[in-house]
């Protein structure tokens, strides 16, 4: 789920940290400019792992801040094909599931990827599937009685398998205008997401006594 990825970089160490200890200041730096940003086709970053090469600090005309060309291995969440691991239920929709590891949110449960028969409950907001039912269609479904009916709700522990991600670099651009009236742009898509599946057996929702751990510690 996570590994370590290797960057090269030419951070500014501010007059302020000038007292700390390169080494510490560095870091620090770093973690500003990285944690929590997606590098495409690399991953959500997390936080500094260590300090590779580190060259001589040269003060530049105009900033007084000490540049120094780094290498380092930055922490990285992305959790490769095939592996299972724990997620919470943040929401439900006509199209998916959408899950959470608490500091990942763009992670979702295509209709493809959900055990059948299964239907999206308008009323309860959250999806639920008929073992070994041979209902086929939404409406025969929704016509079963509710104490048959297994439910993903929100906020519940699931098992997972990612099946794939996709790294989006959408520009924002600047507003479109047609004969004086601005138009909207359209939203733009996360820049990083996972795709999950709990199709097969042994993935979906998890007992209370075995998800005591926290979603995502598992894998």
């Amino acid at each position: 789920m996570f590994a370590l990825a290797m960057i090269k970089d030419t951070i500014p160490v501010l007059p302020v940290n000038f007292g700390a200890p390169p080494h510490q200041a560095i870091t620090d730096e770093i973690n500003k400019k990285y944690a929590n940003r997606v590098f495409h086709d690399v991953g959500l970053c997390i936080c500094v792992f260590d300090l590779v090469e580190v060259g001589e600090g040269k003060v530049r005309y105009g900033d007084g801040c000490l540049w120094y060309k780094t290498k380092f291995r930055m922490v990285v969440f992305r959790p490769f094909a095939s592996e299972v691991i724990l997620a919470k239920v943040k929401s439900s929709d006509e199209d998916g599931i959408r899950l959470s590891v608490g500091f990942f949110d763009d992670m979702y449960i295509p209709l493809a990827y959900l055990p059948q028969p299964c239907t999206f409950d308008p009323n309860e907001r959250a999806h639920f599937w008929l073992p070994d039912s041979e209902a086929t269609s939404s409406h025969e479904l929704l016509e079963s009685p509710t104490t048959d009916r297994m439910y993903i709700d929100q906020g519940e522990i699931v098992r997972v398998r990612v099946e794939a991600d996709e790294f989006y670099d959408d520009e924002p651009g600047p507003p479109k205008a047609a004969e004086g009236v601005v138009i909207k742009r359209e939203a733009r898509r996360p820049p990083y997401t996972i795709i999950c599946s709990i199709a097969e057996q042994g993935l979906g929702p998890v007992p209370w006594w075995k998800s005591a751990q926290p979603a995502g510690d598992e894998g």
